[in-house]
């Protein structure tokens, strides 16, 4: 069997694989690349049990068959190659796998790259893991786009073991379109994009939506998806990703945003989540605690701790209670920020009462960030 492939064209697919491939696993097989050669191309496989990928690069083949190599050196070799075109032949060798155990067949791998080559180990796919990919149906949505609904809202996922179903994301498909929901308990962050798609509801894990942001954000055309007993199948032009969904759906989340507001204001996004980066240098390092004061078309915000006390003025727009006071986890209120470009519009309702953060160019995006009492 032989390979030749640009090697731009096999690192870019490498790179894909290389975040889910464990370096070390209690089933040492995990750390291996799985490579299949066939008339439609070079296949790229790998698994970290949570998330299956499966990588179409093009290329000129001779022959046919499946081989194991070592993930983690075999893509430090294909990167640091000195040519622009990497040649794989797979033969037999005289020596295994050292380490492979069962399934170690004593084949070989050569690559070559311009004046550069060297010999690598491989052994038999015998004993790895049947990736599981569900067949897609006729819904796609646009791998940009999907990749934008997760972005938006992933910050608000909660990284505590104990907080079970908010370790994820949640997307809601309907008629209506999709929506993307994420939370913590003390703030939460919500997305809609106009689609038309079947009614589903379901929970990826937030490490596991982190890497479908990583593959399909830069992609080109759309992604036809299916969900299957347990799993996510998601299919773009030269990729196939499979996630694990987690049990339960989220609470009544719709029950803490609130729908009457004492004050609205509006201001440069930008403007704001600069203001509070600086202020907040100087705030209490327990809660991050900075004060923000809308006072008659001002808005005061300033911070104080062990070290000294900052303060900055902005201009806003505002309409109902000309004065109020309201106290917030900077970093919280940062993030909310975020995925906003142009103009925030902060609805409050009240000093001490969930307020609501919305972009007013992008109407799709909504988030909720509870304040500290002050």
């Amino acid at each position: 069997m032989e390979v030749r492939i640009p090697k731009r064209t096999l690192a870019e697919g490498l790179s894909i694989l290389e975040r889910i491939i464990p370096n070390r696993s209690s089933n040492p097989i995990l750390t291996y690349l799985p490579i299949e050669l066939s008339d439609t191309g070079l296949t790229l496989r790998g698994t970290n049990g949570e998330v299956d990928i499966e990588v179409r690069l093009p290329a000129e083949i001779q022959g046919s068959g499946q081989v194991l190599v070592p993930a983690q050196t075999f893509s430090q070799i294909v990167r640091s190659a000195p040519g622009e075109l990497v040649e794989l032949i797979f033969g037999q060798g005289s020596e295994g796998v050292k380490g492979a155990g069962a399934g170690a067949t004593g084949e070989r791998l050569e690559l070559h790259s311009g004046a550069f080559n060297t010999q690598l180990s491989t052994t038999s796919p015998d004993g790895y893991p049947e990736l599981s990919f569900s067949q897609p149906g006729t819904e796609k949505i646009a791998a940009s786009r999907l990749a934008q609904a997760i972005t938006r809202v992933r910050y608000a996922a909660s990284t505590e073991e104990y907080r079970a179903i908010f370790r994820g994301v949640q997307l809601e498909m309907s008629p209506n379109g999709l929506r993307s929901v994420a939370s913590d308990g003390f703030r939460l962050a919500r997305y809609d994009l106009p689609l038309q798609l079947q009614t589903r509801k379901l929970v990826i894990p937030a490490r596991s939506a982190d890497e479908i942001v990583r593959v399909f954000k830069d992609a080109q055309g759309e992604v036809a998806f299916a969900v299957g007993e347990g799993s996510l199948t998601l299919v773009g032009e030269s990729v196939r990703m499979a996630v694990k969904l987690m049990e339960g759906e989220f609470p009544d989340y719709a029950r803490v945003i609130p729908q009457s507001f004492v004050l609205e204001a509006t201001l440069a996004a930008e403007a704001l989540r600069e203001s509070l980066k600086r202020v907040a240098v100087l705030s209490d390092r327990n809660n991050h605690r900075v004060n923000l004061l809308f006072n008659d078309g001002k808005l005061d915000i300033d911070a104080e701790g062990d070290y000294g006390r900052g303060r900055e003025e902005l201009s806003i727009d505002s309409s109902g209670e000309p004065q109020l006071m309201v106290a917030y986890n900077a970093q919280y209120l940062i993030d909310a920020l975020a995925p906003i470009e142009g103009a925030v519009r902060i609805k409050l309702s009240g000093p001490t009462s969930p307020s609501v953060v919305q972009a007013v160019e992008d109407t799709g995006y909504l988030a909720v960030v509870v304040p500290l009492r002050v």
